[in-house]
């Protein structure tokens, strides 16, 4: 956790210049990129030597405001910044009862996928895709050939991702960087370390994302997908977080009114409707 914390705020400052946090630059050639400790710390309002510190991992006894103070220095954003207080604040309480390795979505939740006229998956922490609907099945068709369907699996182990996202660099350090932030949250998470090692092993593309030490929370955005059967899809995605399902999210896949992707949804619905989806048994309930 003490390499966690340094490399962090390692990253984090040096991503800011002393131009954007309002130092003056003094001239001459600076031997690191971005800000030094005594500049972060100035900033911050605490001695260079407490910094330092808290730079080398010792982090467990700040106060809140001093660790809102590092994190305005820094300019992180939100995501970051609580990413920085799950750092500092790792304790959290053991649950009694063990939960399902990959558990099934309640029959509710099953229903409002069936109701829903866009693509729709519900995923955990880990990436594995535990519910869809037929859309989100079809879009996502390649996914589904593992025996446990797992998006960050896909992205960097697949032959065929490169060729699925339509910015595929950016879909993987948009992952590593939301795998970063689900650790930090849940350090004691097992099956999210065994993801970490796994990918780290076996993907040079994880281990350079996952060395940009960044963190995200995915919530809203844009993605183009390319499809095999329907061509390209110029998708805005949600994320919905499902109270009483903790680490389940649905996200779900949208296109602009009467744009090319919505007509192309059109023809993924009736390919959709053409296939069977049972060739490639799954461990996870697929609707």
């Amino acid at each position: 956790m003490k390499d966690e914390i340094r490399d962090f705020l390692i990253s984090r400052r040096a991503n800011i210049t002393p131009e954007q946090a309002g130092l003056p630059t003094g001239g001459g050639e600076r031997r690191v990129p971005g800000l030094r400790r005594e500049e972060v710390a100035l900033l911050a309002g605490v001695s260079s030597d407490y910094y330092t510190k808290l730079e080398r991992g010792k982090i467990r006894n700040a106060s809140d405001s001093v660790l809102t103070a590092i994190a305005r220095a820094l300019q992180l954003d939100d995501v970051e910044r609580a990413h920085l207080f799950d750092l500092a604040r790792p304790t959290r309480p053991v649950p009694t009862i063990s939960e399902p390795r990959t558990p099934a979505v309640r029959d509710s939740i099953r229903r409002v996928l069936e109701g829903m006229t866009v693509p729709a998956l519900v995923y955990n922490t880990t990436h594995d895709i535990v519910a869809s609907n037929l859309l989100g099945r079809a879009m996502f068709s390649p996914i589904f050939d593992s025996d446990r369907p797992n998006l960050a699996r896909f992205i960097f182990l697949d032959s065929r991702a490169p060729g699925f996202y339509g910015d595929w660099p950016l879909a993987c350090s948009l992952t590593a960087a939301m795998i970063r932030y689900e650790a930090g949250r849940d350090p004691l998470n097992s099956e999210l370390t065994a993801l970490i090692g796994e990918l780290s092993t076996r993907s040079p593309q994880f281990r350079r994302s996952w060395a940009e030490r960044d963190v995200h929370e995915h919530r809203t955005g844009a993605k183009v997908f390319h499809h095999n059967e329907v061509g390209d899809l110029d998708l805005t995605y949600d994320v919905l977080e499902l109270p009483g399902e903790p680490g389940l999210s649905i996200t779900t896949y949208s296109a602009v009114e009467n744009s090319p992707t919505a007509e192309k949804f059109v023809l993924l619905a009736s390919w959709a409707a053409s296939q069977d989806f049972t060739t490639h048994p799954t461990r996870t309930r697929i609707i």
